[in-house]
């Protein structure tokens, strides 16, 4: 009774006051309301990016998470991934992309791991309003796609596109299967052994053999193997994933059977190199399957002596390019942007180590003329210029 007639003194002594000193009361009233915001954002920016984006997530009905075009492994697995998250906070996720899936090893993935993923072609194919990008951050690949506003983004690319409710772009990380293996393990998910049940973890969220699978194949696909571009995040990232990775199906897909074509335009690519230093430049004619020219870029690199090489093909008048470098003094992705740049319907660009593009062919818009074609000697020319820095 006597602590209760403290308080009551205490709180007419400060009601007193407040009615003598309007201002003062008015002061002190601001200072909680600031201290109060100041505690609520202290509060959110210590929430992990994956609670963050597992919250997100949790609030909507369904999804469509969307890949660029011609998915690769880490493109799919992300997406896989966040499908995964979604789905265990009861949201519908439909993944889906445009292009096609041809290269082998991109097969073998989607195959192995019985994946559902939907191709598109145009903005009203899209599953839901609600669009989640994964390993880029801006739409592309589809018409109207420049009409799509993403609700969130999740990528390790350099560009300038955002979320409108969430973008986590982390361009230090070898891998965008990284930041969403980080996502279920800021979650406290449980990655599922191979010969175990998810009921069997007592977990809320669980990451599954599948997801685990996929994610670990996607770090080692865009980070070869561990040894090109990966950061501290990348090993932690295998490291937390690898009690739930199923090794027999991890090697299926890491050794497909190769297809003929690809033998033969790697073939090509070696035999007809040019070389100047330690630049080389291939052009390998028309291909029935573009894949196959990073392929060969990817082998080229390999060669005694060459630290920096483009391979250019041509399918269908497009013409492909595809570069690797190991050289630090050669930016792969600006080299092939840059050369590009000043070629009519050229886009391309990239990472330090890995860069592409294409060139379009121009066509007559009265349907009378031929399609003009890419001089390719003055675009080697262009190429070897780039590398050597002189442009």
């Amino acid at each position: 009774m006597r602590a209760m007639s403290a308080v009551g003194d205490r709180f007419s002594q400060a009601e007193a006051m407040a009615r003598e000193n309007p201002e003062l009361a008015v002061a002190v009233a601001l200072v909680v309301l600031i201290a109060v915001a100041a505690g609520a954002v202290v509060l959110r920016s210590r929430r992990t990016p994956g609670v963050r984006f597992r919250r997100l997530l949790a609030d909507e009905d369904e999804i469509t998470v969307l890949m660029h075009p011609n998915p690769d492994p880490d493109a799919m697995s992300a997406a896989v991934g966040v499908a995964s998250l979604a789905a265990q906070v009861d949201v519908d996720a439909t993944v889906q992309y445009p292009g096609q899936i041809r290269h082998q090893e991109n097969r073998a993935f989607r195959t192995v791991l019985d994946l559902e993923l939907e191709p598109i072609e145009h903005v009203s194919d899209l599953a839901a309003e609600s669009v989640v990008l994964v390993d880029h951050n801006e739409p592309r690949g589809f018409a109207g796609a420049d009409g799509v506003l993403p609700t969130a983004v999740v990528d390790h690319h350099p560009g300038d596109g955002a979320g409108e409710s969430f973008t986590d772009v982390r361009t230090d990380y070898g891998a965008t299967a990284s930041v969403v293996a980080e996502y279920f393990q800021d979650n406290d998910a449980v990655p599922v052994p191979s010969d175990k049940h998810a009921s069997e973890t007592a977990s809320a969220l669980t990451l599954s053999t599948d997801t685990a699978t996929g994610l670990l194949y996607g770090i080692l696909a865009d980070t070869k193997h561990l040894t090109v571009g990966a950061s501290e995040p990348d090993f932690a990232a295998a490291a937390y994933l690898y009690p739930g990775v199923d090794q027999d199906r991890l090697d299926r897909i890491a050794n497909p059977a190769v297809d003929a074509e690809v033998l033969e335009v790697k073939a090509r690519a070696i035999a007809g190199r040019r070389i100047e230093g330690s630049f080389g430049v291939a052009d390998v004619g028309g291909v029935n399957n573009v894949d196959a020219i990073p392929q060969a870029a990817d082998e080229l690199i390999q060669l005694e002596g060459v630290s920096a090489v483009v391979v250019i093909g041509e399918r269908d008048g497009t013409v492909h390019l595809s570069g690797r470098s190991r050289d630090d003094r050669v930016h792969m992705g600006n080299a092939i942007a840059a050369v590009l740049d000043d070629v009519d319907n050229g886009n391309g660009g990239g990472h330090s180590r890995m860069g592409g593009g294409t060139i379009q062919p121009n066509v007559d818009p009265t349907g009378e003329g031929k399609p003009e074609t890419v001089d390719r000697d003055a675009l080697a020319d262009g190429l070897f210029r780039a590398m050597a820095g002189d442009v």
